[in-house]
């Protein structure tokens, strides 16, 4: 029996195939470029959209002393501390810079629920402790939703209720309502360059239980930075607070506001996520 040849494809035919061909993948690249234009364009136009309905006040004040400070105000229980190894403007979260850090070691306590924010760091610089000194930690207590400054050299040493529900961010004292002593303590605490003219930042309470996140446009010497809250701030209500990392680190993100520092990238953060 004789075999028939498979009938060939004529050359039109060939040509309309490949220019089909041609066509669907056309097609899906102009696709796949409108889906990534669209994508890149929803993250520019709204980098903080998980961040919306947050609980918290911004607004800034102009001391009389001239020194600028951008203010989160909040609820303790709506923070966290958080390690971010990034510039907290390009972090996309609301919130301000947290303690003193080289590289990527946090000098400083830094601890939610017992646990070191740091932690998968190693051994060294985790967050379990204020390196070097004892130093002001700002606590924050769960069990009965209450702020308090301890002067701690460990985390351990922190006095809370109940040790899977705080969190305790290190710093240096700011002894608010002792102004005859303050100095000695930064001093004791051994407070990084406090004479010089450089950004600040800090957190502070009121007798209310509100948390005031506070980061200056303006430098200043620490004695500047405190006279500028005390006289600012929480309306003569203040009760106690911490200085935190400072200069280039003085960093504060939300969507009133974007403060970089000198665009370095901070270990860890105050976070607020409520």
């Amino acid at each position: 029996m004789e075999m028939k040849e498979p009938a060939r494809m004529s050359k039109k035919q060939l040509v309309a195939i490949i220019s089909i061909l041609v066509g669907i993948v056309a097609i899906l690249a102009i696709m796949l470029y409108f889906m990534i234009m669209s994508l890149g364009n929803k993250s520019a136009s709204d980098p903080l959209a998980a961040e919306k309905g947050l609980h918290y006040t911004y607004f800034l004040e102009t001391s009389f002393n001239g020194m600028k400070l951008h203010v989160l105000q909040t609820k303790p229980a709506y923070v966290t501390l958080e390690t971010i190894n990034n510039n907290v403007t390009l972090a996309g979260k609301v919130g301000i810079n947290g303690g003193f850090f080289y590289g990527n070691q946090l000098l400083s306590i830094g601890m939610v629920d017992s646990l070191p924010v740091n932690k998968e760091i190693g051994n060294f610089g985790t967050g379990n402790e204020n390196v070097k000194y004892a130093r002001g930690t700002l606590v924050w207590d769960g069990a009965s939703d209450a702020l308090s400054v301890q002067v701690a050299r460990h985390a351990s040493e922190l006095r809370v209720k109940d040790h899977t529900r705080f969190w305790a961010q290190g710093g240096i004292s700011m002894s608010l309502g002792n102004d005859d002593e303050w100095i000695q303590q930064t001093i004791k605490e051994n407070a990084p360059f406090p004479d010089d003219n450089r950004l600040r930042s800090a957190a502070v309470y009121d007798n209310a239980g509100a948390l005031y996140l506070i980061v200056s446009e303006t430098k200043g010497s620490l004695a500047v930075f405190r006279e500028a809250i005390v006289a600012s701030i929480g309306d003569g209500k203040l009760v106690d607070g911490i200085f935190l990392d400072g200069d280039g680190s003085s960093q504060l993100f939300s969507s009133e506001a974007a403060l970089p520092g000198d665009n370095r990238p901070v270990v860890q953060m105050l976070r607020i996520v409520k």
